[in-house]
């Protein structure tokens, strides 16, 4: 009896002996983090653009076809000499049966048609192949939009490295080069998603300042700023509390001279603004949207224009990235492009 008495003993020293292994690794982990970060503050500017995570693996971007686009164009633009960026060019879905077996100079052509367009701004991790992102394409092309989505510098397979202003950039030359090509009475309207609504804001406040502001800012899950957005991020959590999170985690990333900060760029934007958030949004919480569109409807650039906030209850499960599952979505524009065709016509002004 006292052998199997000790043999017990035995195994439970044994087994807190691992787990206080366990935890020791834990702490090592938990302090080693912050201090790597500070340490090396480039590490939580990858963190933010995740640009390295590639979902879905596997999938060729030179040939949308296999994504179920078959009304769909893949091509590459340079926005800088010897930078080479992936572009897909879908066309309304109206259009599919004739542009079967097309290339490049026949999708150029249907620019040229009064369809209205939509550049895609995506957020961070993944590629312009990502299956959500894809859905909204069919999405939008079933509605009549043309629909171009490309990888910044530095997602997928274009060229370069990440960064706030390069982002900007190629979205400024991609819109340009789109602009040169369509009708000038054919609107575009710029939609971001996640950290791509912080690009989308830049984007749209350079074109205001420059007196040729978009058809619309249509923002899906957008935050205020990228350092708000930092600290309500699921993954602070376990540090949020932390004494000196700020000077650690949020302090870095502005080092690495990103911001993303929509909360200002309202303030330089006048173009209807359109945002859409999931209630349920664990990722970029609901109340950062709901904060932005409280400054955007008292900004005095805005004035005049329809600021509008459409939220979507939590009951709908569509959390980040599933709002395209909205069977209300294809109302909500087309009430927007009623709206914005009125718009057009009382000031006599081309979008």
């Amino acid at each position: 009896g006292e052998a199997r008495v000790n043999e017990g003993e035995a195994r439970e020293l044994g087994l807190v002996g691992k787990l206080k292994r366990v935890l020791l690794w834990l702490l090592v982990v938990y302090v080693s983090i912050p201090v790597i970060i500070k340490l090396c503050p480039s590490i939580q500017a990858k963190l933010v653009f995740l640009n390295f995570v590639r979902l879905p693996y596997f999938i060729d971007l030179k040939r949308p076809l296999d994504q179920g686009l078959n009304h769909t164009h893949n091509f590459y633009l340079e926005p800088e000499t010897g930078l080479k960026i992936g572009v897909w060019h879908t066309v309304p879905a109206q259009m599919w049966r004739e542009a079967q077996g097309k290339q490049g100079d026949w999708y150029d052509s249907m620019l040229t048609s009064t369809h209205p367009l939509i550049l895609y701004l995506h957020g961070n991790a993944g590629t312009r192949g990502g299956d959500h992102r894809v859905q909204l394409y069919k999405v939008l092309s079933s509605l009549g939009y043309h629909v171009v989505a490309f990888d910044y510098r530095g997602w997928g397979d274009s060229d370069g490295s990440p960064s706030e202003g390069g982002m900007t950039s190629d979205a400024l030359f991609i819109y340009d080069w789109l602009k040169q090509r369509l009708d000038t009475k054919t609107p575009i309207y710029i939609w971001g998603h996640s950290l791509g609504t912080g690009v989308a804001t830049n984007l749209v406040r350079r074109l205001c300042d420059r007196g040729s502001p978009p058809g619309a800012l249509i923002l899906e899950s957008p935050f205020t700023n990228i350092r708000e957005e930092a600290k309500s991020h699921p993954f602070s959590m376990v540090y949020r509390y932390l004494p000196g999170f700020d000077w650690i985690f949020l302090d870095a990333i502005t080092a690495n001279n990103i911001r993303f900060a929509s909360d200002e760029n309202v303030n330089h934007i006048s173009c209807p603004v359109l945002i859409l958030h999931a209630e349920d949004d664990s990722v970029v919480p609901f109340h950062l949207g709901k904060k932005l569109y409280n400054m955007a409807s008292q900004s005095k650039s805005l004035s005049g224009h329809k600021v509008q906030f459409v939220p979507f209850s939590s009951s709908l499960a569509y959390k980040h990235k599933f709002i395209y599952r909205s069977p209300e979505l294809p109302n909500i524009l087309r009430y927007d492009c009623e709206y914005l065709k009125f718009y057009c016509k009382s000031t006599d002004r081309n979008l």
